[in-house]
């Protein structure tokens, strides 16, 4: 998944273990652990306002975003300019 959770970035500069940070969010240790190994399919917007407020962080200090690593190699054709558009972008007869 293209998004990269830092949650362990956080909990070692506050000095933090899972358990107290989940304690202190509300939620519980597997579900903070899920999030934390980038496991989710999804978070709360709540969810990631606790996080912020107990860490004292900013959303983007706890989420980045990092291209899938075939996207960036993956070479791409031309688009088709048109219903009848051959591979080389010309018109078909």
């Amino acid at each position: 998944m293209p998004i990269a959770v830092d949650i362990d970035v956080m909990l070692a500069r506050r000095k933090l273990s899972v358990g107290e940070l989940a304690e202190r969010v509300g939620i519980t240790p597997a579900n903070l652990a899920v999030l934390k190994n980038g496991r989710a399919k999804a978070v709360r917007f709540s969810t990631l306002a606790a996080l912020c407020e107990v860490l004292e962080c900013q959303p983007g200090d706890l989420l980045r975003w990092e291209p899938e690593e075939d996207a960036r190699h993956e070479e791409r054709e031309p688009a088709a300019t048109g219903a009848g558009a051959e591979k080389d972008g010309t018109p078909a007869p």
